[in-house]
């Protein structure tokens, strides 16, 4: 009994031994026929191929040296004088004393920055020795002041400048943002007339407008060079009806105003106005020297009715304008310097 005992505990033993430890993995076999060889590892996506650059087109951009400025001047001539607003054909004034009077109290359709527009204005372009590009402006006459901005290498003012002569600097610097062939279009940042200073007691039709540049041709030129032929046809109407601000009254004026409208009701004292702003112009851009060659243009504004002034924002009358280069740039006007204390 006690060797049956024996025996047993020895073959418990021998196959506690053999017993495989718990917890392991066991492979799974792969079905036949299949590859034990690594999957080889998914090819990195490949950047984009850039577009070829298409040879019929050119980038127009204006080539400045760093530190060595750059000036243009603008010739503004008027032709055949400035013309005078045409009255609209209202029913004649009626009724007491002073009503007749409305054409003379009419604001007059020129702003007094339009009527002040110099004869001439000279474009500095430089370049700084961060790259970033500054335009000064100076205006030729007595009393006249510079004005500063900045702009990117395509002449787009980015800050500065306002009104009138923002409009001429972007009509004669700004150039195209992306590459152009013959017969492709751009517009320019241009604001012919400002909605914003209309008023609320104008009300009128959607505007009609057209801004179109053109990319007449492109020619080969002497030294690798190539003329770059550029047209412009810029258009703005806005038209409707305008109720002009009236002037402080007296109390006896005020109150025969008031007997006058009550006479007169429905007659609410509005009037047909309307501004046509036109813009052509032609010039001619040397590609590798990056500068004008030749620029001119025609520039007509004509307003009817007592138009709001301060909405222009091109100057009045037919003017004709040529942009020419000059040998070298003013200079830069020196700070005033500070009184000791």
């Amino acid at each position: 009994m006690k060797r049956s005992l024996s025996g047993l505990v020895v073959a418990l033993s021998l196959f506690a031994c053999k017993e495989e430890p718990r917890g392991k993995m066991e492979p799974i076999p792969r079905p036949p026929g299949m590859n034990d060889a690594p999957a080889p590892e998914a090819d990195t996506p490949a950047a984009p191929a850039r577009p070829a650059v298409d040879p019929s087109k050119v980038v127009l951009r204006w080539k400045l040296a760093s530190g060595a400025p750059a000036a243009w001047r603008l010739t503004v001539e008027r032709t055949g004088g400035e013309p005078a607003a045409s009255e609209p054909e209202d029913k004649p004034a009626k009724g007491r004393k002073g009503k007749g009077k409305a054409k003379e109290e009419s604001p007059s359709p020129r702003s007094p920055a339009a009527a002040a527009f110099p004869s001439a204005l000279t474009y500095v372009m430089e370049r700084t020795d961060s790259g970033d590009y500054r335009l000064r402006v100076v205006p030729e006459g007595s009393g006249a002041t510079a004005d500063e901005a900045t702009m990117s290498e395509r002449g787009f003012v980015l800050e500065g400048l306002q009104g009138i002569t923002r409009n001429t600097a972007t009509l004669v610097l700004e150039l195209p943002r992306d590459a152009v062939g013959p017969g492709d279009t751009w517009s320019l940042a241009t604001e012919l007339v400002s909605p914003d200073e209309l008023g609320t007691t104008f009300q009128g039709a959607p505007p009609e407008r057209r801004n179109r540049v053109k990319l007449a041709s492109l020619a080969p030129a002497d030294g690798g060079e190539q003329v770059a032929t550029v047209e412009y046809d810029l258009y703005e109407l806005r038209s409707g009806k305008y109720r002009p601000p009236r002037k402080p009254a007296t109390v006896p004026a005020r109150e025969a105003d008031e007997e006058f409208d009550r006479k007169n009701e429905g007659d609410t004292g509005e009037a047909d106005v309307s501004a046509e702003v036109k813009v052509t112009g032609r010039g001619e851009f040397l590609v590798k020297a990056g500068r004008w060659r030749s620029w001119e243009g025609t520039l007509t504004t004509v307003t009817k009715g007592p138009f709001p002034a301060a909405a222009l924002q091109v100057p009045p009358g037919t003017l004709r304008l040529r942009l020419t280069e000059l040998e070298s740039a003013p200079p830069s006007p020196q700070p005033t310097a500070q009184p000791q204390q």
